[in-house]
């Protein structure tokens, strides 16, 4: 509403807000700008307005327990990864062969379901020891991190192709390192629109606490980070995603952090807001998801819960909650395009699916 004649109180009041407001945005955009400029800041030095703690936020989603379909007596094995196809309906997920690790199995762990839950393919049998991580690229190809060790397999980062076919190899059979070719038990792996690749590498302990990028055809590039709390820094850095301006999120978990860089590796700013991340999610319109399978007074003091935080990866707001599902240990999320969510539990050995109400 427009006035004319002097300015009333109530209208002073309204230009303050909106002149407090402007003042704010600007010192946010400066202090944003300074800190992608360094590449370093103290941690808390920026916090995102939008940010809220653990709240009463909405539910929107009913849990459905038996949804995917296996043949025979066939059964889920603990659970890390799960990634849409190319088709924003059908399922990819990468299980430990129906058991806390693949290790003596000859179980297929990389499997795909059709938006009905039926299994349509299966592959690498006898080729992984700890499944985790798990991506579809632009051009279907499926990605997974394999974080474990044993029968000389583990820590590498394999590409196939949609059908099941070897396409790449990163990281050296069963051999742990810090090197520009070896990982140390990686957890999850990302391609970028441009092809090139990037890995989280590291679960903690004594293992690495670095992201490592490749170029397309699997050439090192360039590795950032080391084990701790400061910006640029983490301690199981679990989960990675990007979102439409070509952020790169990390799931700094054993920090209860998102931690967002450029695609150079330098720090932009953290989220505290999703909880404490195992895995991450962002759909097509930037909506970003985060399950958090570790939350409690020890781990995340506060209040949090353990559960899926939802909310927006352009402004970080927050804007529902669902709470975790029975046996815990949501690990992976993602999305298809009707917003239904599926989740693998690790130590519950399920995948969930969620439907909006």
């Amino acid at each position: 509403m427009f006035y004319k004649g002097r300015i009333t109180p109530m209208l002073a009041a309204v230009v303050g807000a909106v002149v407090g407001a402007a003042v704010r945005a600007t010192v946010r955009t400066v202090v944003r700008t300074a800190v992608a400029a360094a590449g370093v800041a103290l941690v808390g030095a920026y916090t995102p307005v939008s940010a809220q703690g653990p709240g009463s936020h909405p539910n929107p989603y009913s849990r459905i327990d038996n949804f995917f379909k296996l043949p025979g007596a066939r059964t889920i094995g603990s659970t890390a990864g799960v990634d849409m196809d190319r088709d924003g309906r059908s399922v990819w997920f990468f299980e430990r062969c129906g058991a806390a690790e693949c290790v003596g199995s000859s179980v297929a762990p990389i499997l795909k379901f059709d938006p009905s839950g039926n299994l349509v393919a299966s592959f690498g049998a006898g080729m992984f020891a700890a499944p985790h991580g798990v991506h579809v690229d632009n051009n279907g190809n499926v990605w997974v991190a394999d974080g474990g060790e044993g029968e000389g397999k583990g820590h590498q980062v394999f590409k196939f192709s949609p059908d099941g076919t070897l396409l790449m190899t990163l990281g050296q059979a069963g051999v742990a390192g810090d090197s520009p070719n070896t990982f140390n038990r990686p957890t999850d792996v990302l391609v970028a629109p441009s092809g090139e690749v990037f890995v989280s590498d590291g679960h903690g302990g004594d293992t690495n606490a670095r992201i490592v990028k490749f170029s397309a055809d699997g050439t090192f590039i360039k590795a950032w980070g080391r084990k701790g709390s400061g910006p640029g820094e983490f301690d199981t850095p679990h989960a990675l995603v990007m979102d439409s301006s070509g952020r790169l999120f990390v799931g700094d978990r054993g920090n209860s952090r998102i931690q967002i860089f450029d695609q150079e590796g330098t720090f932009l700013e953290e989220w505290r807001q999703f909880g404490r991340p195992s895995g991450l999610f962002i759909d097509r319109n930037d909506r970003l998801y985060s399950t958090d399978s570790q939350s409690n007074d020890t781990t995340n003091p506060g209040g949090w819960q353990k559960g899926i935080w939802i909310g927006s990866a352009r402004d970080g707001k927050v804007e529902a909650f669902v709470p975790d599902a029975p046996n815990g240990s949501q690990e992976g999320i993602a999305a298809d395009l009707d917003g239904n969510l599926y989740t693998s539990l690790t130590g519950g050995m399920a995948l969930k699916r969620y439907v909006k109400k």
